[in-house]
């Protein structure tokens, strides 16, 4: 058997099938939906694979006609799937939800996960060659809540081995996937045993009752790297004893949904083209204003050299810059060109 390709990034993790209703309302009113995709550690891959970068996705899918979308869909980004396992025993995972923005009391999420195939994933039926065959591997916080056998998988992964690649770990708290008493505390052992965690100021907050970055930088002390998102205000990073803060820039959103896992894939692809901290926050900023100005869970990247142009403004022009519906469409000169003369124009 030969061995795995290595990767830019590996990302591990069970994407579902979405179906998102043809117009607002309850769930209950609802006649007629579209269909997408949805998974936080593919959305990352995704995003990577678009902008240049080397990914594979690793799951389980069920041996029907959703497994089969999940597969074409996330290929056809340009992901690298030979390491997805298909389960005859076990559906492939869906959910609804409403059109309506997340944040709001009138939304609805429903899951139809439960005894999914991705949930049957384990250290002895996942190929761990090729999870490991990666410069980066990206995890989450969902993965191990979904089952024992998710959560010894994710334990597997962020135990301390010799030539492991780098690990990456996204709290993405999401307490309706929870089976553990201990949630919170799984967590937190999981995320100490990673080189890289991105949290959420207010995920710190619910999870652990953490207030402020610093609270966070305490709890969190062994990851190398600590990214901690401030949602409109910006975000910092602990990196080895430095600690860099950077605003976001203005955003006209569009729709909530992906933004974090936007973030977590433009730090990523800095931190593999070894750019400094300031650089590596500017571009997840970016890369979540992509998200933020697009419908759906998947946008495109802007592209890498009008991303690095808008990443190497002056402050104050950073500081001016709004990003708005199309911004990564445009002709990536003129685009750029224009957004530094707007950020620099009073």
């Amino acid at each position: 058997m030969n061995a795995p390709d290595v990767v830019d990034v590996v990302a591990l993790g069970e994407s579902m099938v979405t179906f998102l209703p043809t117009r607002p309302g309850r769930l209950a009113d609802v006649s007629s939906f579209d269909r997408a995709i949805g998974g936080a550690e593919s959305n990352v891959a995704c995003a990577l694979a678009a902008a240049g970068h080397s990914t594979r996705w690793v799951s389980r899918v069920g041996a029907d006609g959703f497994g089969d979308h999940l597969v074409a869909a996330i290929g056809a980004h340009g992901v690298d799937v030979s390491a997805v396992r298909r389960d005859p025993a076990r559906p492939t995972g869906i959910y609804f939800r409403t059109a309506g923005d997340r944040a709001t009391d009138a939304h609805e999420v429903a899951y139809y996960r439960a005894g999914s195939a991705a949930s049957a994933m384990a250290a002895g039926n996942t190929d761990l060659d090729a999870v490991r065959a990666g410069r980066v591997l990206h995890l989450s916080g969902i993965t191990p809540m979904l089952s024992d056998a998710c959560l010894g998988l994710v334990r597997e992964l962020t135990a301390p081995r010799p030539g492991r690649p780098l690990v990456s770990f996204d709290i993405n708290h999401r307490p309706a996937v929870w089976r553990q008493a201990d949630g919170p505390g799984v967590l937190l052992e999981l995320a100490r045993g990673a080189d890289l965690v991105f949290v959420g100021e207010d995920e710190a907050e619910d999870v652990w009752a953490l207030r402020g970055a610093e609270a966070v930088r305490a709890a969190f002390p062994d990851p190398g790297v600590l990214v901690v998102k401030q949602g409109g205000r910006g975000a910092t990073v602990f990196d080895k004893g430095n600690v860099t803060f950077v605003p976001a820039p203005r955003v006209d959103v569009v729709a909530a949904v992906g933004a974090g896992d936007a973030f977590a894939a433009g730090f990523l692809s800095a931190t593999l083209r070894g750019l400094p901290a300031h650089a590596r926050l500017r571009h997840g900023h970016l890369w979540a204003a992509a998200a933020l100005t697009a419908p759906g869970d998947l946008a495109a990247p802007p592209a890498r050299d009008h991303a690095d142009r808008l990443a190497a403004l002056d402050e104050d022009a950073w500081g001016r810059l709004r990003l708005g519906p199309g911004w990564t469409q445009q002709a990536v000169d003129h685009a750029s060109d224009r957004a530094e003369k707007e950020a620099r124009t009073p």
